[in-house]
């Protein structure tokens, strides 16, 4: 299957670079999967798409502030995305510049942090022991940026360098590019589909008796690394680690055998339960990593409605969603919100796919 099938022109005055004002005043676009009938409704309108005993299943992942800006001895500016933890102050990071690093090099961050080039490894990664005088992640809190993705423009600055307006600005995306109910540290980038919610929106679901099952997955640059394939099947996917706790599995096996359904709160969650989903749908509690890669073709087992945002040209996310609805109907659906004039990507609108 060619990549190319998955490819569409947005403009570039669409992609969303600021949130909205509140989380939960997203548009919300709602694709029928059987005839591909679309609605415009608003994100507020979701609890009136679900009922008594389903469940919704959200990604309760936390995103650490993992972009560090540095400074090389010789006074040249390194950028480290930390990417996943290695154990014993050992990280796998994409470098910038990577090319230039070598090994044994030592980068300061803010007189805080100091990373020193461990390993040379592929396509930019290296990697690197970080060491700071007490506990690392207090550390990142201080010196780390929020990883915003490329599309999302920021002129952002070491703390210690930046001007008062960046500093506003990276406060704001600390708070609004993170969910309301992220607990565990380890993304390094954010479940979309979970920004909008609110706790308004959460009391409404539980009002309306809709379960709600927490599960983590550790959202990592594989989600969102492009696919340089011509053919979608050579696309390798990177592992990424996920966690779903006894509880979570109970409930959401409950909900199937009362007849209700199951309802993916982005595709992280989607790729979690399907991975640990039986042919029945029965989900088991597990730990480890999952490098599922879902197109067309794919049987689902696990998820009956897909909460998402809208995703970019030829990525993996949105072969997952074409697999889930159709590629047709998912091409006809981002051409009617391109224009409806709706809001893309992170901070942008969301889809609800039933």
């Amino acid at each position: 299957m060619r990549v190319n099938l998955f490819d569409y022109d947005l403009p570039t005055e669409l992609i969303a670079q600021q949130p909205l004002a509140q989380r939960s005043a997203s548009r919300m676009l709602v694709l029928h999967r059987d005839d591909g009938a679309i609605e415009h409704r608003r994100f507020t309108d979701l609890p009136e798409y679900l009922a008594a005993q389903d469940c919704a299943v959200i990604n309760q992942t936390r995103v650490i502030p993992a972009r560090l800006l540095g400074r090389r001895s010789t006074g040249g500016q390194v950028e480290l995305l930390l990417l996943e933890a290695l154990g014993n102050g050992r990280w796998e990071v994409l470098a910038r510049p990577a090319g230039r690093l070598s090994v044994g090099e030592r980068i300061d961050f803010s007189g805080e942090i100091t990373a020193i080039i461990a390993e040379k490894l592929s396509q930019g990664r290296d990697v690197v022991s970080l060491e700071c005088p007490g506990e690392l992640m207090a550390a990142l809190t201080r010196v780390g940026l929020t990883p915003l993705p490329p599309y999302i423009h920021r002129d952002q600055a070491p703390p210690d360098e930046a001007s008062s307006q960046q500093q506003s600005q990276e406060a704001a995306d600390r708070d609004r590019y993170q969910t309301i109910y992220a607990r565990e540290p380890g993304a390094v980038a954010a479940p979309t589909a979970g920004l909008h919610f609110d706790e308004a929106t959460l009391e409404r679901l539980a009002a309306c008796d809709v379960e709600i099952a927490r599960i983590t997955l550790h959202v990592g640059l594989g989600t969102f690394r492009p696919v340089r394939a011509e053919n979608v099947e050579e696309h390798d996917m990177d592992a990424e680690r996920y966690e779903v706790t006894a509880e979570a599995a109970q409930a959401i096996n409950a909900c199937r055998a009362a007849g209700g359904r199951i309802v993916a709160v982005g595709t992280t969650v989607v790729r979690t339960l399907e991975t640990l989903a039986d042919d029945s749908g029965q989900i088991a509690r597990d730990s480890g990593e999952t490098s599922l890669f879902i197109y067309p073709g794919y049987r689902f087992r696990a998820v009956d409605m897909l909460l998402t945002n809208f995703h970019l040209p030829r990525s993996t996310l949105l072969m997952l969603v074409s697999a889930f609805a159709g590629r047709e109907r998912v091409q006809s659906a981002y051409q009617e919100a391109i224009d409806q004039r709706y809001r893309f990507y992170s901070y942008g609108d969301c889809m609800l796919i039933m």
